[in-house]
């Protein structure tokens, strides 16, 4: 895949969601990201509004997580935190869906959850990404979820949060561009360290990569 690196570093959601993660680390984070040129700076809610007041007169989103890491939370609540979040400056919400919901059978709350969450953020002309956590789904749930994604309305349908037992993988980025809409687009997320390996998830059919190793990738992109 021929890519330059500022259009390599535009797939790319500059990441730093540990729970250590300090003010001045986020500050380094929202540097790169503007210095770089990446898609957006991916932050705690918590970190949202400092993340804002330091990429705002650039070209950088900033991105926030909803329900994360589990999921397992009201959606109430998850509409609530996504609101907060984007009076704090955030553009892109990034919600963990109610993986024990799934799990149970219960599709209709899932779908409910997502379309509630799509409706408030759309709205207010935001971007959802829905993370599916799928090294915990069987490839049907996998299937069933791009459907409930491309029904739901949602913008993206994402991997993984990075915090359960696996990563994004180029064949689930693969079984999700056969089985989501031509209007839902791919995020691959979790253990994405190296170029080749983001390349290969952009070729796979990923549009959008969800990585703290941003900088490394970009550089190493000719190497």
């Amino acid at each position: 895949m021929q890519l330059t690196p500022q259009e390599l570093a535009r797939t790319i959601d500059h990441t730093l969601l540990k729970p250590d993660g300090t003010a001045a680390q986020i500050e380094a984070l929202c540097a790169e990201a503007v210095t770089y040129g990446f898609a957006s700076v991916c932050v705690l809610p918590w970190h949202v509004r400092r993340a804002a007041s330091i990429v705002r007169d650039s070209s950088v989103a900033v991105c926030t997580v909803v329900g994360f890491p589990l999921g397992a939370t009201y959606t109430d609540v998850k509409i609530a935190e996504a609101m907060r979040c984007m009076d704090d400056g955030a553009l892109e919400l990034d919600m963990v869906i109610n993986i024990s919901a799934l799990k149970s059978g219960d599709v209709d709350t899932v779908l409910h959850e997502i379309r509630s969450l799509v409706t408030s953020v759309h709205d207010r002309k935001g971007i959802v990404k829905v993370i599916i956590e799928t090294c915990v789904l069987t490839d049907e749930e996998k299937r069933r979820m791009c459907s409930i994604v491309t029904q739901a309305g949602a913008d993206f349908i994402k991997t993984s949060t990075g915090f359960s037992t696996g990563g994004a993988t180029v064949a689930d980025v693969l079984l999700m561009r056969d089985h989501v809409g031509p209007g839902v687009s791919i995020k691959a997320s979790g253990g994405i360290r190296e170029t080749s390996t983001a390349l290969s998830m952009l070729a796979a059919g990923a549009s959008r990569l969800g990585t703290s190793s941003g900088v490394a990738i970009v550089r190493n992109l000719d190497q």
